[in-house]
């Protein structure tokens, strides 16, 4: 994509709780070039070793890789799951494994504002957190970009610090957790010159 728009993987892990669903979040260092101080899901660019992999089945949910690589997309669909475990990984210390129904439901695209410091085109995954094996409380592993680890409910998670787009996906997913049938996948296009809000169907 133009414009120094790099694509993105973002996975947002979810559980049952007590008091209800919760997801896991992590802070981002102060000195971090984007969005610094924030919390944020686990996720990155997509880098050049998440390309040339096969997608091998048992990793989308149906109707998602259709839905991964329409408008104005240049990536495949397996490089933004490639990414999306190499992130979990790098970033929790947990990994990903492929089951029947698909592990990752792609539920959310967004693109970086212009004016901002670094601009991507991300795709948000959702996955239940037995899909994720490893040390679930600990996170033995965590490369440390992410500190503050931890899983927290919904409702709770508003009271973060948290970036504009990351309270619009939590809405979202919030509705899908709760039973609301999906109505395709947001996108917050902000790729031309007039910010524009789809719907991948």
């Amino acid at each position: 994509m133009s414009d120094g728009i790099r694509p993105a993987s973002t996975v947002i892990l979810w559980r049952k709780g007590n008091d209800g669903h919760e997801v896991l979040m992590g802070q981002r260092g102060r000195d971090a070039a984007f969005m610094p101080s924030k919390y944020v899901f686990p996720g990155g660019a997509v880098d050049e070793g998440d390309h040339g992999q096969d997608l091998d089945s048992g990793w989308l949910a149906p109707d998602c890789e259709s839905r991964l690589v329409q408008i104005n997309s240049e990536i495949p669909a397996a490089s933004l799951v490639a990414a999306a475990r190499r992130e979990v990984h790098e970033e929790t210390g947990l990994q990903l494994s492929p089951i029947d129904n698909g592990t990752l439901k792609f539920v959310f695209r967004a693109i970086t504002p212009p004016g901002r410091s670094r601009r991507f085109d991300a795709r948000f995954f959702l996955a239940p957190s037995v899909v994720a094996s490893g040390d679930h409380l600990g996170f033995v592993g965590a490369s440390g970009e992410l500190s503050h680890l931890h899983w927290i409910e919904l409702s709770k998670a508003r009271t973060l610090d948290l970036p504009f787009i990351t309270e619009v996906v939590l809405a979202e997913v919030s509705g899908l957790l709760n039973g609301l049938p999906p109505n395709g996948v947001p996108f917050f296009d902000n790729s031309g010159p007039v910010p524009t809000f789809r719907r991948l169907v």
